[in-house]
């Protein structure tokens, strides 16, 4: 999971002090595959994407960020809320006593013939104030995954122990399944590794039955899969940790590290899966390389970012790919969020700041700071490609664009919280750039390998709510969060005028029909 605020360009100074006193983690949210939209006509598709639903937590409060974190799966979607404060544990507990400040919560949505209903409402097994439980999320069917990215316990592996709070900030991820409507705890995951600021659960993605798990801040100098995890002469490096469950049962695969691990590359910021395929964003990367496989030693170009494809073949794990933008530029954040659907694959870079519009346009005027964009890759056999450059319709300085992605056959999501509109639903005035961090979310689809535009999405009611902070995307249903969204409402289609809980968060549901 990763903070990207204000600049967009992260900032981890030590993941103890800043886990402990986070306000906002804004983030790429790596949005894995996902069954995608109808492939209907553009002209259909803009026509006919509609809001479904607003969404807030079944106990609103301020400053919960309510919308932090999204995924969907076919009709049921996760929301967290990262700075939820109930002591409550396991599932559907007292969501009134808020003596565990900065816990984290999430909450559980299903889609029925009346609209939507919350299922659920989850929180750790060991909950505990500033554990951040719901830093990340990713859903599967009926299996939800959530990482706790300040979570505590020196435990290693899988169902240790939970009491022994020695290593702050080391960070866990929960594994929760559903039978006939009914969530429980399935797994309790730790790094075989454990080390306090690590911040295992960082980012958390799900295919099938295999997991992957980023902790952005682990500090081994190892290299490739299954390296010498015990020196810790590369600060910050980041590692990246593969599980995958036979019955019941998760197990760790393999351990995880750049081809060019070095201290502050962040590897493991942003992850994603789809079947035998891992992409990995490594926003602190420094390499002035371009394109595919260029030369990873020359770290002239600090934060430019890196992006890392591995493949599976009979259990084992192997680097197939690193990935560069076409305009590696310092402080770009390449790899802050990455998707991946097959042969495609999509990477953001929120910081970059070429002033350029739409598709495959200009990218050498670098006067829109931190505008933001995202980046196409294809596969043909085992050799990836950039096919596209993707910026805003209206890109400005300090919007974000990037800074989150969705992926789905043809189609591209790309949030932009940063963006300043006032305009609200879909295709509306995108010139007056008055309210800062109101955010936006663009959609664009591919017609052979030329990719366009479709649509450009505003909440219902705007505000600085960063909308777009988070995204996912699943067949016909696309899910924006927004994190500091004021509303005072509850539960389903409330009163949106209300803005007496700052930063409460809301979720909103759109459809493609």
């Amino acid at each position: 999971m990763k903070a990207d605020h204000g600049s967009p360009q992260v900032n981890i100074p030590s993941v103890s002090r800043l886990l402990k006193t986070i306000f906002i983690i804004l983030a790429g949210l790596s949005v894995g595959a996902c069954p995608g939209p109808d492939r209907q006509t553009p002209q259909q598709v803009v026509a006919q994407l509609v809001q479904e639903g607003y969404l807030k937590a079944s106990n609103t409060g301020v400053a919960d960020r309510f919308g932090y974190k999204v995924a969907v799966s076919g009709d049921t979607l996760a929301v967290a809320a990262v700075l939820e404060g109930s002591s409550a544990t396991g599932i559907n507990g007292n969501q009134t006593d808020n003596s565990a400040p900065l816990s984290g919560a999430v909450y559980v949505f299903t889609r029925e013939a009346g609209g939507w209903l919350q299922q659920a409402y989850l929180k750790a097994s060991n909950t505990e104030g500033n554990d951040h439980f719901g830093s990340s999320i990713a859903l599967s069917g009926d299996t939800l995954v959530v990482g706790a990215v300040a979570e505590d316990s020196a435990s290693t592996g899988v169902n240790g122990g939970q009491a022994d709070n020695s290593a702050s900030g080391s960070g866990a991820v929960y594994v929760f399944t559903r039978v006939n409507g009914a969530w429980t705890q399935q797994a309790y995951l730790k790094a075989f590794n454990t080390e306090a600021d690590d911040a295992f659960g960082w980012d958390v993605a799900i295919s099938g039955d295999t997991i992957a798990v980023g902790a952005v801040t682990e500090d081994s100098a190892a290299v490739g899969v299954n390296g010498n995890e015990a020196d810790n002469m590369a600060i910050d490096s980041g590692a990246v940790y593969v599980f995958t469950r036979t019955g019941g049962a998760w197990t760790q695969q393999a351990y995880i590290k750049a081809s060019n691990a070095n201290t502050g590359g962040r590897f493991g910021h942003a992850v994603a899966m789809s079947g035998d395929m891992l992409v990995v964003g490594a926003q602190g990367e420094a390499s002035a390389a371009v394109g595919v496989n260029g030369n990873q030693s020359d770290n002239s170009a600090p934060n430019s970012g890196a992006a890392y494809v591995f493949t599976r073949n009979s259990g084992i794990w192997s680097q197939q790919a690193y990935l560069k933008a076409s305009n590696t530029d310092a402080g770009d954040g390449f790899g802050g969020a990455v998707g991946i659907n097959g042969d495609t694959l999509v990477v953001g870079a929120s910081a970059e700041a070429s002033s350029a519009d739409g598709v495959n346009s200009n990218q050498a005027d670098n006067t829109a700071h931190n505008s933001g964009a995202a980046y196409v890759f294809t596969r043909v056999g085992n050799v990836w490609a950039q096919q596209a450059y993707l910026k805003a319709s209206n890109s400005s300085g300090a919007d974000a664009f990037g800074s989150t992605v969705a992926l789905d056959g043809n189609w591209v999501v790309v949030g932009a919280f940063g963006e300043a509109s006032t305009t609200t639903g879909v295709n509306g005035n995108q010139s007056d750039d008055t309210a800062v961090n109101t955010g936006a979310v663009y959609t664009f689809t591919r017609n052979g390998v030329a990719w366009s535009q479709q649509a450009y999405v505003k909440a219902s009611v705007t505000g600085i709510d960063m909308f777009g902070s988070s995204l996912a995307l699943s067949g016909n249903t696309l899910v924006a969060g927004a994190p500091l969204e004021a509303s005072a409402a509850f539960g389903i289609n409330g009163n949106q005028a209300d803005n007496s809980s700052p930063q409460s968060g809301a979720a909103y549901v759109f459809q493609f029909r």
